[in-house]
């Protein structure tokens, strides 16, 4: 993916001039688990290991909501996203939701150019 917007989780971006503040930009997705899935990974808790499924799952939602995030914050046309974060929350049995959120901002160039 070429990505044109800057995304860090700090609150701010060194090195460059915070020109505007354009508001919460966020993308969200809610995954839900399959029968099979499910059976298996009981399966798999009885001798341990990671439950490939489920990461590869959950791997690939935080992608979506990240996609959808940047795609918000290229709407307003802004330039960056501070305090990016992830959040997951439970929202069914067997189905969650990922958000992924952060501040989209307009910046300005290196401040010592």
């Amino acid at each position: 993916m070429d990505q044109k917007i800057l995304v860090v989780s700090s609150n701010e971006i060194s090195g460059y001039d915070h020109i505007e503040c354009l508001g919460i930009v966020q993308g969200s997705t809610v995954k839900s688990r399959n029968f099979l899935s499910d059976f298996l990974a009981s399966l798999k808790t009885i001798i341990g290991g990671e439950l490939v499924g489920y990461s590869k799952l959950l791997a690939s939602a935080r992608e979506q909501a990240y996609d959808r995030m940047i795609q918000n914050a290229e709407a307003l046309g802004a330039d960056a996203i501070v305090s990016f974060r992830f959040q997951t929350s439970s929202i069914a049995k067997g189905a969650s939701e990922i958000l992924a959120y952060g501040t989209a901002i307009k910046i300005k160039g290196k401040l010592n150019e």
